[in-house]
């Protein structure tokens, strides 16, 4: 199996950035897919971005597409969200999620996901 810990989330003013990173370990981390998921208060768990075992395929949710950037450095087994032009919406705890199989493209279902992160939590004020 495969430990991780989340980082970076924090306040951030309308219209800035934020990279959050995941820090895995344990199992090699190349052989899991990482996906993104959030969830504000009172909604249920969004999907986010994921990326597969290579790097070379990436996914996003609607809400996030274009804004967001997900990578991940296999090396350093740590994957990354880059997240600009922050609006308030975008305020929830972020999670992330490592799952050990898949199909081509990575899954968007967070019941696909085998392990997750404790969540960092990201704050947009206006």
């Amino acid at each position: 199996q495969v430990q991780l810990v989340e980082s970076g989330g924090g306040l951030v003013q309308v219209g800035g950035s934020l990279r959050l990173s995941c820090a895995a370990s344990g199992r090699a981390f190349s052989s899991y897919v990482v996906g993104w998921f959030r969830q504000a208060p009172g909604k249920e768990r969004e999907f986010v971005a994921a990326i597969n075992r290579s790097g070379s395929r990436t996914r996003y949710g609607g809400s996030v597409k274009g804004r967001f950037t997900i990578s991940r450095v296999n090396a350093e087994n740590t994957g990354y969200l880059q997240m600009n032009s922050l609006k308030p919406e975008d305020t929830a705890v972020y999670y992330c999620a490592a799952a050990a199989s898949g199909s081509v493209l990575p899954p968007t279902r967070h019941d696909d996901y085998d392990y997750w992160g404790q969540g960092t939590q990201v704050t947009v004020s206006s």
